[in-house]
């Protein structure tokens, strides 16, 4: 995968203000989320960019999976 991909991803800084309000964390109610980061990456790039979900990059994880997870 390029770094195309990659380039308007989360930033640090960003991430670090959004990660204490995500279900799906260890220590909380509920099933603990794989990658809370990487599903909000993947949803973005998909908003972003306007491509259906199978041209979803590999990178960001399995489409099927992520956007059953986006339908929830």
């Amino acid at each position: 995968m390029t770094e195309a991909h990659h380039r308007h991803d989360l930033s640090d800084q960003t991430w670090s203000l959004l990660e204490p309000h995500l279900p799906g964390r260890r220590g909380r109610w509920g099933g603990v989320a794989r990658d809370n980061r990487r599903f909000l990456d993947a949803v973005l790039w998909i908003l972003r960019t306007g491509a259906p979900w199978r041209d979803l990059p590999p990178d960001y994880g399995d489409w099927k999976n992520t956007h059953r997870r986006f339908c929830r």
